[in-house]
């Protein structure tokens, strides 16, 4: 296979950081700017509106978040659509290849909990709390269990999961489920990674729970953050 190069007018519309080769420092290139990869977090489970985009990265502003999504669009990792009427507003949504970068994202944020400046108790997004459910898991556990479906509401956004043969499926949709939690993505943490007792999420009115209790807590005993990594 011959190697092509990239001629200068490709790389016109491009910004290069780094003169190099290595794919490591092209993906820096792609996403390595302020939010960007947190952008392409967020669209991991569907699309999203401008707004709802900008509500979830707490702090960014209108202006770097449309710098970004611009960036991101011409590296043909994000799209935009229109939805059709009645909504007929547009969205953002990964490409295919966009979508492929979940694997990455996930082995990333698996190595980076791992750090001892690692704080699981700052905010995270409803995007981030399913996303880290799906690199957290232990697949082999999980196979031992039967299949369920969990709802999750986190304010005005809904989540289906769907457990089966070690595989933990996830889309933006409010569906019949056999367990459901209705919380904010913090609380739903500590009680994934805290093991915060159901009942006493439910006594502190953080928490409207339905469904099979002991299925829950068989959902939950198969996540765990990682131990730290040791510093010499």
């Amino acid at each position: 296979m011959k190697l092509e190069k990239v001629t200068k007018r490709d790389r016109a519309t491009t910004k290069r950081w780094y003169d190099d080769a290595c794919g490591t420092a092209l993906a820096m290139e792609l996403v390595g700017e302020r939010w960007a990869l947190l952008i392409v977090r967020e669209l991991m489970f569907g699309p999203r509106r401008f707004g709802e985009l900008r509500a979830s990265l707490k702090g960014i502003s209108a202006n770097v978040l449309t710098q970004r999504l611009e960036g991101l669009e011409r590296a043909h990792i994000l799209k935009r659509r229109r939805l059709p009427p009645p909504a007929s507003a547009q969205v953002y949504e990964l490409t295919a290849w966009g979508y492929a970068a979940e694997e990455p994202i996930k082995i990333l944020g698996a190595w980076a909990a791992r750090s001892p400046d690692h704080d699981p108790t700052l905010p995270l997004s409803s995007a981030s709390m399913m996303l880290s459910l799906r690199t957290m898991m232990d697949a082999a556990r999980a196979r031992a269990l039967p299949p369920m479906t969990l709802g999750f509401a986190f304010g005005a956004e809904a989540f289906t999961a769907r457990l089966a043969d070690g595989d933990l499926v996830i889309r933006r949709s409010e569906g019949d489920a056999e367990v459901h939690f209705s919380t904010d993505a913090r609380t739903m943490a500590n009680i994934v990674y805290g093991k915060q007792p159901i009942e006493q999420a439910e006594a502190a009115g953080a928490l409207v729970f339905t469904g099979n209790r002991a299925a829950a807590r068989a959902f939950i005993n198969l996540f765990a953050l990682p131990p730290k990594a040791k510093v010499e």
